[in-house]
């Protein structure tokens, strides 16, 4: 059964006040990929139509996200950044340049940006079916894109290469620590690969466990219990955590920060995983429209034995992200 493709990000109200035309006068840009053939101002403009609400896909951590057309042909994503979410031009222009050296069939492409007065606006590879939470939750909405649940096999798919991915960033001679993985921040393309988007918290990080001083990045639900306790430092081991928690949610379809009902009390998604492992019943958890007969009972308890190592409340217990993708390569796909 085939469906629309969705947008790429859950999209926004409409009620913004539009952005301040952007400033053609001058431009810096770099081109990360030969696709595009031409990188300024007037031309992004020009194909967002000045950057009109119609073509808004989706709102990702500092700033608006746009479908959009360029000249010759290519379809992009662009995203325009909150003028105060970069520092200097210079500091763009470095962080722009790390991340467009990046390569990997599980991170999204970044392949240019362009900066322009107070303007920054970076272009992105366009993934055509969207972020994995509409998949996930759109079906719940009338009228929505998302009547088609997303089988078992599937599932596991996609975990495997968020795990990829993750692993990648992690084992980078500079590792990137990305901050804030979650189910919007991961987009699905033709064929369910997943490619981890939103790199708007990403900061390089001096050596594998050193730690970057920061304001908590993050998104509730998806917070190591570090963070919550004021410990703001930001590690590869925090990104496991979320990576963990997305595991039990793309299986459960429970969201992260909703409580979970267990013996007739609310519990969160964590407490209550941990429980039913301890009570053997993993299979339970798998969300309903999943048909059971897809499912093998010993790779689903070994695939919670490993959502439950990542959630560790101490960070020193979870696996590397290359032990996770290990781990993970032994359930059968």
């Amino acid at each position: 059964s085939t469906r629309p493709n969705p947008p790429q990000t859950r999209s926004l109200n409409r009620t913004q006040p539009a952005p301040n035309p952007p400033d053609l006068t001058t431009c810096d840009s770099a081109a990360f990929d030969p696709s595009l053939k031409r990188l300024d101002m007037a031309e992004l403009a020009a194909a967002t139509k000045n950057f009109s609400s119609d073509l808004i896909i989706g709102d990702g951590s500092f700033g608006i996200v746009y479908k959009a057309t360029l000249s010759y042909g290519v379809t992009v994503a662009i995203k325009k950044l909150d003028p105060n979410a970069f520092q200097g031009i210079r500091e763009f222009r470095a962080e722009m340049e790390t991340l467009g050296k990046l390569r990997h069939d599980n991170i999204i492409k970044i392949l240019g940006f362009c900066s322009s007065g107070v303007d920054r606006v970076l272009i992105y590879e366009f993934i055509e079916r969207g972020s994995l939470d509409q998949w996930l939750y759109d079906e719940e909405q009338e009228n929505s894109v998302g009547s088609l649940t997303l089988s078992w096999d599937t599932r596991k798919k996609i975990v495997n290469g968020i795990a990829n991915g993750l692993a990648y960033l992690h084992g980078l001679d500079t590792p990137i620590i990305h901050r804030d993985i979650k189910a919007s921040n991961v987009l699905l393309d033709s064929d369910f690969e997943p490619h981890i988007a939103d790199f708007g918290l990403a900061r390089q990080v001096k050596e594998a466990h050193s730690h970057v001083s920061t304001q908590v990045a993050g998104t509730m639900g998806y917070m190591p219990p570090e963070y919550r306790e004021g410990n703001t430092a930001a590690t590869v081991m925090a990104d496991v955590y979320s990576f963990g928690i997305l595991m039990i949610e793309i299986a459960t379809q429970n969201r992260p920060n909703w409580p979970v009902r267990f013996e007739g009390k609310d519990v969160g998604l964590v407490e209550w995983a941990r429980k039913m492992v301890a009570q053997n019943r993993q299979i339970e958890m798998i969300y309903q429209k999943i048909p059971t007969k897809e499912l093998i009972e010993d790779e689903v308890k070994e695939y919670f034995r490993i959502a439950c190592m990542c959630t560790n409340e101490l960070s020193k217990e979870r696996p590397v992200m290359s032990q996770v993708v290990e781990l993970l390569s032994r359930i059968s796909s």
